[in-house]
């Protein structure tokens, strides 16, 4: 039961960041407009109506949404049977549900989903993305380095797995 809880409180405050950000950025900065942060990092208010990097952006609507809880759905299996010790894969899922959630939300309540940080230099920018974009690329690198690093170091030593 602690597990779960744990497991579910990972999921809602990744949900209550993303949300609480994406209102932030609506409530003050116009669509299109961008505030440099760093020489090559700017908060940029954009709209993304495809799935990750835009792709798929002229298949809009509910379609979309079913992909996307389809998606989840499957996350969500892989999650449920990943054994309890593989701590940072059950942390990194979390997220990654978290993020899924988050993005889900601004999908079926507006259409689109709400993007705001931008990686550039004066020659070259990267895909507009958010927190919840960030959550599902940071939880599927961790999941990748905790199966093909630790877990395999951990076998290899014979030892009981250190996460």
């Amino acid at each position: 039961m602690g597990r779960l809880f744990s497991a579910l409180s990972v999921v809602a405050l990744a949900v209550a960041l993303d949300q609480a950000i994406k209102q932030l950025v609506v409530a003050t900065m116009g669509l299109g407009e961008a505030i440099d942060i760093l020489p090559f990092l700017a908060l940029f208010h954009a709209r993304n109506e495809g799935i990750a990097f835009s792709m798929l952006d002229g298949f809009h609507g509910l379609g979309l949404a079913a992909i996307s809880a389809l998606v989840l759905g499957f996350v969500g299996w892989l999650w449920w049977s990943t054994p309890a010790d593989r701590k940072l894969t059950q942390f990194a899922f979390a997220i990654i549900v978290g993020g899924a959630i988050g993005n889900l939300i601004d999908r079926v309540s507006l259409g689109y989903v709400i993007d705001y940080i931008l990686f550039h230099t004066p020659v070259w920018s990267f895909a507009v993305f958010n927190l919840a974009d960030a959550f599902i690329s940071v939880g599927a690198g961790l999941i990748l380095f905790d199966e093909f690093v630790l877990h395999r170091r951990a076998k290899r030593e014979g030892g009981p797995e250190t996460r």
